[in-house]
């Protein structure tokens, strides 16, 4: 069984994708066993206590540099024998040394089909802003690995998502959530999982 440690920022919707996936018996390879966040106002700390799953913040701004603030990282998520880790809406940059550390070992979910509208600057509502903007049929979510480039890592699973007439980024959020990001992220959270499993075997 790989442990697996969520990092957050925000709502926690694709982590309760992930929590009703796994009571659902749908990430038989891998145990959600901590909810990181970013800040402690993340409604996702109360889905993970809702979940009985246990819960630590580790701000950026309490530190001083990138290295110390990644050193901390590595020490939480190692005092809970971390083995995986999912980003879900988590939107403190991760460094070199955390890439490191878990190398193939990390996986984000972004709401787009990389690689449009994704890198530096796209999150959120952006992403969505953007694609309707740009006027494009069709938009999606991508999970891929994470490396040291934003959005960069290799590509897992992508599911497409038709852009409606009328659609506001808000609406077009939701849909992409609802038809790919909920459905993909439990998905490749087990393909991951799985994979590290027979490694550790």
């Amino acid at each position: 069984m790989i442990n697996i440690a969520v990092l957050v920022s925000g709502g926690g919707t694709n982590l309760q994708a992930l929590l009703d996936a796994q009571e659902a018996g749908k990430i038989p390879h891998g145990k959600i066993v901590l909810v990181l966040a970013s800040n402690e106002k993340a409604y996702a700390l109360e889905r993970a206590k809702n979940h009985h799953v246990e819960t630590a913040v580790v701000r950026r701004k309490d530190y001083g540099s990138q290295d110390e603030f990644d050193q901390v990282l590595i020490q939480t998520l190692h005092e809970h024998h971390i083995d995986m880790i999912i980003l879900a809406g988590y939107l403190s940059i991760i460094g070199g040394h955390v890439i490191d550390c878990y190398r193939d070992k990390i996986i984000n979910i972004h709401p787009s089909l990389i690689p449009s509208f994704c890198g530096k600057g796209f999150y959120g509502l952006r992403v969505h802003e953007a694609a309707l903007e740009r006027g494009v049929k069709v938009t999606g979510a991508t999970v891929h690995y994470v490396n040291e480039i934003p959005d960069g890592g290799k590509i897992i699973l992508q599911k497409a998502v038709a852009i409606e007439d009328g659609d506001t980024p808000e609406v077009l959020q939701r849909r992409v959530m609802e038809q790919a990001e909920w459905i993909l992220l439990p998905k490749a959270a087990e393909m991951v999982a799985q994979k590290l499993d027979e490694e550790k075997a």
